[in-house]
């Protein structure tokens, strides 16, 4: 969710800039079952134009035209989308609409604080009633230091009696390390941005890239093993190792060792995996078996793929799978809820 409200922020200013106004629906709250869980955002302008979403499309024309009062009058609203009778979603969404500004203070804190990859937090002052116009809002802070307030009517220190609070901390967007610069390299940094991932490429000194070689990229550059630093590599992040050349790998590998990384991905044969175990266990006297259960060669989920794209998604699919600690399987046998 960080990226989408990186989106959001990116939007707003250029809102800003141009003269028109923002309102923020989020979702603060939940009964039953939706395709969206409370935390997700959109961005409606005064023009009509909507960046992200609370649904799959079927609630942000309802929200966009409730939205109408809180553009004319600046006040917050509070609305309830009842999917059961509509959609059959099995659920009530609560939606906070307030207007939104992005400062010049929050501007620079905000993308400071995604540059740092730091943790930070949202708070929303709702009440659990259905087109109710009040004192409410969000704000969000980083660090514990100081916070700002999306909404300039938003007045945290006249709270109304009632009011719900929901709380959310947001981490770091997740970041993948593509080692590898071939053209599989490229459409898994391509579709891995598509997810919202911040994406780092390192390619190889005798071949080197650039950032336009990698559609979606935040980063590419070259390096060695020897020169790779691995302190860009923190909690939200996992690694592919695509260099297809095994005493690369086997070098990089030697790297991350200590990275306490949840995924790494190699490309490759059984085979080739086993090589790979047998040499760490001679260069490494205590090998830690965390490591061990970390790689994951050959990389993907059995999906049949075949293409670079296929392949891509196989990846994908299992670094999601092993980072949100879900054993894949089709959801059709499922007799209880998606999201525990």
């Amino acid at each position: 969710m960080t990226h989408e409200l990186q989106q959001i922020i990116q939007a707003a200013i250029q809102n800003q800039a141009s003269g028109n106004k923002s309102v923020l629906a989020t979702v603060v709250d939940l009964e039953g079952s939706s395709y969206r869980k409370p935390g997700v955002r959109m961005l409606l302008t005064d023009d009509g134009e909507m960046i992200g979403a609370v649904s799959g499309g079927c609630v942000e024309k309802e929200v966009l035209r409730r939205a109408q009062t809180v553009f004319t009058t600046g006040q917050s609203k509070v609305m309830v989308y009842d999917g059961r009778y509509r959609l059959g979603c099995e659920g009530s969404l609560y939606i906070l609409i307030e207007s939104f500004y992005v400062s010049d203070d929050l501007k620079e804190v905000f993308f400071q604080n995604i540059e740092d990859r730091s943790t930070f937090e949202i708070k929303s002052f709702f009440k659990r009633e259905d087109d109710c116009v009040g004192n409410f809002g969000s704000v969000i802070s980083f660090n514990d230091i100081k916070t700002y307030s999306f909404s300039n009517s938003f007045v945290l220190s006249s709270l109304e009696e009632g009011i719900k609070i929901f709380a959310q901390t947001l981490p770091p967007c997740f970041k993948l390390l593509i080692i590898g610069g071939e053209h599989d390299a490229v459409k898994l940094c391509k579709m891995a941005s598509l997810l919202g991932w911040e994406v780092d490429v390192i390619t190889s000194m005798s071949d080197p890239k650039v950032l336009k070689d990698f559609p979606g990229a935040k980063t590419v550059v070259s390096s060695t093993p020897e020169t790779f630093v691995a302190d860009i590599i923190d909690d939200e992040c996992s690694v592919v190792l695509m260099t297809h050349n095994y005493a690369q790998d086997l070098r990089y590998l030697l790297k991350l060792k200590d990275c306490k990384l949840s995924y790494i991905g190699i490309l490759g044969s059984v085979k080739r995996r086993q090589q790979l175990q047998n040499e760490l266990f001679e260069y490494i006297e205590d090998l830690d078996e965390a490591l061990l259960d970390s790689i994951h060669s050959p990389a993907g989920l059995n999906l049949g793929a075949v293409t670079p794209e296929e392949i891509a998604l196989s990846i994908l699919s299992e670094i999601l799978a092993v980072t949100r600690k879900r054993e894949p399987f089709s959801l059709k046998t499922l007799s209880g809820k998606i999201h525990l």
